[in-house]
């Protein structure tokens, strides 16, 4: 899966499911949508539920030094980097 649109739709499934966010408000983020800090049903325990959720649906491995504030901080910076581990891998 290396195609954006379905890149995004797969993350946008996984933090539907994840984080048990309705569909129609996980349709409605953009890429300044906060995330980490913004959204109640995101706190530090359901990062790694969520990091563990996007390495299996998506391929792709995130190492521990990858991980930080500005890769959560909003819904684009989140599918960025997605992006470009698919691309990568």
């Amino acid at each position: 899966m290396t195609d954006p649109s379905l890149i995004e739709t797969e993350l946008r499934a996984v933090l539907r499911d994840c984080l048990g966010l309705p569909q129609h408000r996980v349709d409605a983020f953009d890429a300044d949508t906060g995330l980490f800090g913004h959204l109640p049903e995101l706190d530090s325990m359901a990062v790694a539920t969520l990091l563990t959720e996007m390495e299996d649906r998506l391929a792709i491995t995130i190492e521990d030094d990858e991980i930080d504030g500005e890769m959560l901080e909003s819904f684009g910076a989140l599918l960025a980097f997605v992006t470009a581990k698919r691309q990568a891998g």
